[in-house]
């Protein structure tokens, strides 16, 4: 049986200190497998797997530092987010363990509430973490507090510092911003074009985000159906877009890990190589033998 995964956003892409506890209490119960910290996004997003039990815990004590360490009160930061331990969702490896990552989800939930946080479980596409972050924390607190959204689990109110949690379970998704060089208005109408709402790619989550200690702009988004939106493809409607706004694409970047599909079908792509994908990688090849 193959582990799940679990890729946790908290708010605190800046202090080294906090980053490192928070890297510290995965690392005691469950592998910690990648760290990518943010400093204009003010987010880490962790990459770590284990059985459920696993994860529960260091995911739990991950929680317990994120709560005494961040302060939402002084946090400022482009990405949105309602909490300090902001999202935390399961990923299946094989798509028929979604049950045990949606049953861990719900174990975790109820944990995080019992230590006085609200829990939020999130069931996309509809009630996605952006159903929740809307309007962020004040509007999640009055949301609340007028009886539009209850919590699934802990108390009814926000914590003052902490806020609340997300978590749910999901399938694999890719985390990909492109950055640019141009206005921030460039950034936000290059992302609504290629969204899935706007009419874009198909799985496709974006923002337009300003990165001010790189002097940049970045479509920052989340590929939730890598088979159905490419991302050499949708690199290169970014670069269209962006030359037809006097804008120019400078690099991207990969938050957390990808599939090794999404990889294989990105390089034979790039080496035109007609029908090429993760079939023709050795390594996984060997992998799906030895299975």
């Amino acid at each position: 049986m193959l582990p799940l995964e679990s890729v946790p956003n908290f708010s605190e892409g800046r202090d080294a200190v906090t980053i490192d506890a928070i890297a510290a209490a995965f690392s005691t119960h469950a592998r910690l497998l990648d760290v990518h910290a943010d400093r204009d996004h003010n987010r880490s997003v962790f990459t770590v797997v284990g059985t459920e039990h696993q994860l529960v815990e260091g995911l739990l004590a991950a929680v317990r530092v994120a709560r005494e360490r961040i302060d939402l009160r002084r946090h400022e930061g482009a990405h949105p987010r309602i909490g300090a331990a902001d999202v935390v969702p399961f990923v299946p490896i094989e798509p028929h363990d979604m049950e045990r990552a949606c049953n861990a989800a719900l174990v975790l939930g109820e944990r995080v509430g019992e230590l006085g946080l609200p829990v939020f479980v999130y069931d996309p596409p509809a009630r996605g973490p952006a159903y929740y972050r809307r309007g962020g924390v004040e509007e999640l607190a009055r949301r609340l507090a007028t009886g539009e959204l209850d919590p699934d689990f802990g108390p009814h109110e926000l914590d003052p510092s902490a806020g609340g949690v997300i978590v749910g379970a999901r399938r694999p998704l890719i985390a990909f911003n492109v950055n640019l060089r141009g206005s921030l208005d460039d950034a936000r109408e290059i992302a609504a074009v290629v969204r899935e709402s706007g009419g874009g790619f198909p799985g496709v989550r974006a923002l337009g985000l300003d990165l001010p200690s790189a002097g940049l702009v970045q479509v920052s988004m989340n590929v939730e159906d890598w088979e159905a939106a490419a991302l050499h493809e949708i690199v290169a409607r970014i670069a269209r877009e962006a030359a037809e706004r006097g804008a120019e694409v400078v690099g991207s970047e990969l938050v957390g890990l990808m599939p090794a599909g999404a990889a294989a079908a990105a390089a034979g792509a790039a080496l035109h190589i007609d029908g090429f994908d993760d079939s023709r990688v050795l390594e996984l090849r060997l992998l799906e033998e030895l299975r």
